[in-house]
């Protein structure tokens, strides 16, 4: 029998920003891919707002947030000078307590806060509106310089591109990582970026150095079962190690080598969903040698085993 389908909800508010309603509202259309269903929806079914230009007419009202499993928020206009409208802000408290998760999208994060969800929790928006969000929700602790924030059951995120981030990740952590790659492929983004990359890099990059560093993520990414290290990957690079190092740290939020690490055990992850293979021979294929070191750094980075992770992640291959 099917499982049955995930529920996703995307509010609409006034001033919405379209590519933070799209993001969510694409990433999770029903496919064969995909076991989810949206509703796009508004405080009321009919015509809402948005900002730069386009309005949205919405068939569903605040009882989809009722329905949802997760609900997203995406970004509106001023949202440090508006406030949310009172019903959807008690809708999002509602669906909250019942069991739903929320996540916001750039300055969808003023809704959640608004909420009172956020308090005594981090959280981040856009840039631009961080010490807005800070100034009108001081029980919030607002990280500026991370592209997402996983609460748990509340997540946030930085502009628009970074909503992509946050959904992969929800994705990742709810279907396993061929779906969420899978879903990156579909939509030509990249496959996983650290929620804790900074959102932008404070000065100017030469753009041929950030081509040889993504051709050497490429050339490790190739090589993941070979032995890696730090003076290989700066050697690729035509840089020195120091130097490797500051400017990889600033492009993916990890280390050289914990980027190495987290590549393994995401070529893992896929091959324990997707494949017969034993756990001794994956450590050997990505470059873990045994399957006592690939538990270690599963548990590790994951919380759990990779024999637990293949049972609940298995496509039945």
């Amino acid at each position: 029998m099917a499982e049955p389908l995930r529920r996703v909800a995307v509010l609409v508010l006034e001033g919405a920003k379209p590519l933070d309603v799209g993001i969510p509202a694409q990433v999770f259309t029903t496919r064969a891919s995909m076991p989810y269903e949206v509703r796009v929806c508004g405080p009321a079914p009919g015509l809402v707002t948005g900002g730069d230009g386009l309005s949205y007419h919405v068939a569903h009202g605040l009882e989809a947030l009722a329905w949802a499993d997760i609900v997203f928020v995406p970004g509106y206009r001023f949202p440090d000078r508006d406030e949310p409208l009172a019903a959807a802000v008690e809708a999002l408290r509602a669906a909250h307590d019942r069991g739903a998760k929320l996540a916001a999208i750039s300055t969808g994060a003023f809704a959640l806060a608004a909420t009172g969800l956020l308090d005594g929790k981090r959280a981040t928006t856009h840039w631009h509106y961080t010490r807005a969000l800070k100034a009108k929700h001081p029980l919030v602790t607002v990280d500026e310089n991370v592209l997402f924030v996983d609460e748990g059951d509340v997540l946030t995120s930085a502009g628009a591109a970074s909503g992509i981030d946050l959904c992969l990740h929800i994705l990742r952590g709810e279907q396993g990582v061929a779906v969420s790659n899978h879903a990156a492929r579909r939509l030509v983004a990249a496959p996983y970026r650290s929620g804790g990359q900074a959102q932008y890099v404070p000065r100017s990059v030469p753009e041929p150095l950030g081509e040889r560093f993504a051709a050497t993520r490429e050339w490790a990414l190739r090589r993941l079962g070979d032995p890696l290290t730090l003076e290989a990957l700066a050697r690729h690079a035509a840089v020195s190690p120091r130097t490797f190092s500051r400017r990889f740290v600033d492009d993916t939020g990890y280390t050289p080598m914990q980027w190495v690490m987290r590549a393994r055990i995401d070529v893992a992850r896929e091959l324990l969903e997707r494949s017969e293979q034993s756990i001794e021979q994956i450590a050997a294929g990505v470059g873990l040698g045994t399957a006592a070191n690939l538990r270690l750094h599963f548990q590790r980075i994951l919380g759990t085993t990779p024999s637990e992770y293949r049972r609940t992640f298995s496509r039945g291959v």
